[in-house]
């Protein structure tokens, strides 16, 4: 692809640099003025992010390359099923600010492995430590760089893609060397900003689609042609694939495998990732219960908009390639649909479209490099390496952690080391996060919900978790076969039977939990560390009640037109 911007690009791109970086100097300026350098402002903004900041930054950090580009690529080959990620997200967000963040506020917890030492043990705490850092080290930093330079590259002509990489990880490391009040304050802009430029590009590009099948400057003749020329791409349900059906559709179904995902796969993996992941939770972690709510719950308002900024596009991009209309896709990298829509954006327009995949990119990047500083300094350094640190050095080991982690993302993703253009984007994503998350999930669910879980079985269930991943991803095929009660797997692409990872991980989370259960029947009925809890704390306010209705109509809307 040729080079795609022009003057008016480049400085409207310029703008919000200048923009997102004075605001941020002025917010960090600020803090040092009014406030003493502690490890809890650094890592927490404790008590001063508001509800808007906070529902703006949950979406900032999750709202990245992996959507805007993944997403879209998904899109691109499976359609609005993809939407299920984040709708489904939507609904477990109001599960999370109603059952989850009360718990978490009420006992004081600033971390996640916090949690695991309040109501395990710290032996449990230090295992999921090292994973949560693994994680968010070699699965998301490498995904959010790999498929945010691969975007821009393309709209700069194709061969800048590892310069770009490394001024993204520079502009992620300086907000983030800030502190989470910068971040926070800071990802309110960018998600401005993501929504605007999202919004106009999708609009644009529905534009172009109803200009070119004849219908003139029309959204709404837009969209129906694409409801017309690509109805399959229209259901959120994908059946189970007959002997005889194509390729592409079994491949859809292994990504997206109808009710088996419903019944438990997207559901473990949306409230391990809302509500026990460290870089999502630790903006409503320093506020009041009230504050925290309505910050999440109007973070999961937002999520149902967000198809429509990154999904979407993917669609329109399969019409136009389907009717030779899109002569800037790679039709052999689903990826590159988002980059090739960008290229019908007029100047100016296309500078506002790549502000916001860069916004989407910084702020995730910083979101999840603060997450990393925070997990490693407070529940590591502090604890094991350095425990009469002071203020000021958990700070500075903050920085240093934030630093080292971009390195070996930079490093990892300079020439794909793990295979994220193979997997696809958004699915490489999923797929290796789901290797943790049913033993994550099903740790925090009893912890909190049942007394007698043990920190015994606390640790079996992590363990358990990863290896019934590995068992039921890489093993049970080889030796029960592709088609048993528990499931049915299906020759992919590469010619190799595969069970889609969505029934896996139901599976591996089931086994956890009895596991977990078993072993803590030889526990006392009540641990000595088990939370307590009363029914006051779920008592929801009236603006809570009412976000909450309005996310549940505006889902039962959309799965009733789609499903």
């Amino acid at each position: 692809m040729s080079g795609q911007l022009v003057t008016w690009d480049y400085l409207v791109f310029a703008l919000y640099i200048i923009i997102v970086s004075c605001y941020g100097y002025w917010i960090y300026k600020k803090r040092r003025h009014t406030e003493t350098e502690n490890a809890k402002d650094f890592f927490l903004a404790e008590g001063s992010l508001t509800w808007w900041a906070i529902g703006a930054s949950i979406i900032a950090s999750n709202i990245s390359a992996e959507q805007f580009i993944g997403m879209s690529g998904d899109g691109f080959f499976a359609g609005i099923a993809v939407a299920v990620y984040e709708w489904v997200g939507a609904a477990a967000l109001i599960l999370v600010a109603v059952f989850f963040m009360p718990i978490y506020i009420k006992n004081r917890i600033f971390t996640m492995p916090q949690f695991l030492t309040m109501r395990y043990n710290e032996q449990v705490a230090l295992i999921m430590s090292i994973f949560w850092i693994f994680l968010y080290v070699f699965v998301n930093l490498t995904s959010i760089l790999y498929l945010g330079a691969l975007a821009i590259n393309g709209l700069l002509g194709g061969f800048y893609f590892h310069e770009i990489m490394v001024v993204l990880a520079l502009f992620a490391i300086i907000i983030t060397l800030g502190g989470m009040k910068v971040i926070g304050y800071t990802d309110a802009i960018q998600v401005a900003v993501l929504i605007i430029g999202g919004l106009a590009t999708t609009y644009m590009a529905l534009l172009v689609v109803s200009e070119n099948f004849g219908f003139g400057k029309d959204i709404y003749a837009g969209f129906k042609v694409l409801l017309n020329e690509a109805p399959d791409h229209f259901h959120l349900m994908f059946k189970k694939p007959q002997v005889d059906a194509p390729q592409d559709y079994v491949d859809k179904y292994l990504i997206l495998p109808a009710f088996g995902m419903y019944a438990a796969g997207q559901w473990i993996s949306n409230l391990n990732y809302w509500g026990c992941n460290q870089y999502i939770t630790q903006r409503a972690l320093g506020a009041d219960l009230k504050t925290a709510r309505t910050g999440i719950l109007f973070a999961s308002l937002l999520k149902i908009l967000m198809p429509i900024i990154v999904l979407l596009p993917g669609i329109i991009a399969f019409v136009l390639y389907n009717k030779g209309l899109l002569p800037a896709m790679d039709g052999t990298n689903k990826d590159s649909a988002y980059s090739a829509i960008l290229t019908f954006l007029p100047a100016g327009l296309k500078g506002m479209a790549v502000a916001a995949l860069t916004a989407a990119i910084v702020a995730s990047l910083a979101g999840k490099a603060n997450s990393i500083s925070t997990i490693f300094t407070l529940d590591i350094y502090k604890k094991y390496i350095h425990k009469d640190a002071s203020e000021r050095t958990m700070v500075k080991t903050g920085r240093w952690a934030v630093l080292i982690a971009m390195l070996l993302s930079v490093s990892f993703t300079w020439n794909d080391l793990l295979g994220i253009s193979g997997e696809g984007g958004y699915t490489f994503v999923q797929k290796y996060s789901s290797f943790i998350s049913p033993g994550v999930f099903a740790t925090f669910l009893l912890g909190m919900f049942w007394k007698r879980t043990s920190g015994t079985a606390a640790i079996a269930g992590i363990l358990t978790g990863f290896l019934a991943s590995i068992f039921f991803n890489q093993l049970a095929v080889k030796i029960f076969g592709p088609e048993t009660w528990l499931y049915s797997a299906f020759l992919n692409r590469d010619g190799v039977y595969e069970i889609p990872f969505f029934i896996c991980l139901g599976w591996s989370f089931l086994t956890t939990v009895i596991v977990m259960v078993i072993i803590s029947l030889y526990a006392p009925k009540v641990s000595k560390k088990a939370f307590i809890l009363d029914k006051s704390m779920f008592k929801l306010e009236p603006s809570s009640i009412i976000l909450s209705v309005t996310v549940i109509l505006l889902l039962a809307v959309l799965y009733i037109r789609f499903w």
